[in-house]
């Protein structure tokens, strides 16, 4: 009896050192291994960034999962969902859904809304310039980030590459079923990792960025699915009719529509 016992424990004792082997061996491939080439990393990036950026319209889903790390070093994740539709240079609708808010983000090339569908307001800014120009101005006047905003920039790879002081090719993985190419960079405080579609479309399938310099390294994860392009969206696919019962207000009091709830530290202090 106990001689079976301690064999149990014994296989599952060598399976973790055959893992740990593993790892160990990974960490001190060389640098000139097929999967570390900075070179293929970059190239790859560059070909995802030039076919999304020449996309004149796009639609596709996504998820996202965000980590947060509680005083008590307590790691809990968010999860939310949306859609995007865009029309290059400046239209695009852009939604999220998730347990804590409703929020749709609207450009109909002249009048960008932010509306906040479970608190029922929305406000309006003069948005003519370009989506790269509209994402900037959400970002520092109102503190918004859309889903995924670098991956569809105008020209992305300039701006997913800045900072960036080690990239690698690791080799391929699998997307919810599609063949995808897997490239990790790091940069000074953030690691990140991005899975591309093999083949004439190298769109992005997933994307993850690790806070380094956050305790526990939490973790956001994006994953992008759906996607269709070269499909022109419907004449009133950008226009925002204001629903029965909502107001407008300051885009400043938009600011907590976040992914996140506000927390409440154990113990009961906001």
């Amino acid at each position: 009896m106990n001689q079976g016992i301690d064999l149990g424990r014994g296989a599952s004792l060598a399976k973790a050192v055959a893992r740990l082997a593993i790892v160990v061996a990974i960490a001190g491939a060389p640098a000139s291994a097929a999967w570390a080439e900075e070179g293929d990393a970059k190239t790859i990036l560059k070909a995802m960034a030039d076919y999304v950026g020449r996309q004149e319209h796009l639609t596709l889903k996504y998820d996202t999962d965000i980590e947060v790390v509680t005083p008590a070093v307590e790691k809990i994740q968010f999860s939310a969902s949306g859609d995007v539709t865009m029309s290059r240079p400046n239209k695009f609708r852009i939604s999220r859904t998730g347990g804590y808010a409703d929020v749709e983000l609207v450009s109909d090339g002249s009048t960008v809304t932010v509306h906040d569908s479970g608190g029922k307001r929305f406000a309006q800014v003069s948005g003519s310039g370009s989506f790269d120009e509209v994402v900037d101005r959400l970002r520092s006047e109102a503190s918004l980030e859309l889903p995924g905003a670098d991956l569809l920039l105008s020209k992305p790879y300039e701006e997913l590459m800045a900072g960036v002081l080690e990239a690698k090719h690791i080799g391929r993985g699998v997307v919810e079923g599609v063949e995808c190419e897997h490239l990790a960079f790091r940069n000074l405080e953030t690691d990140w990792q991005i899975w591309i579609e093999v083949g004439a479309r190298p769109v992005p399938r997933k994307y993850v960025i690790t806070s380094k310099a956050v305790g526990a390294a939490p973790q956001y994860t994006l994953r992008l699915r759906d996607w269709k392009t070269g499909v022109t969206p419907a004449p009133d696919a950008f226009a925002f009719n204001p629903p029965a019962g909502s107001s407008g207000v300051a885009i400043t009091l938009l600011n907590d529509i976040d992914e996140i709830p506000a927390g409440v530290v154990p113990g009961g202090a906001k």
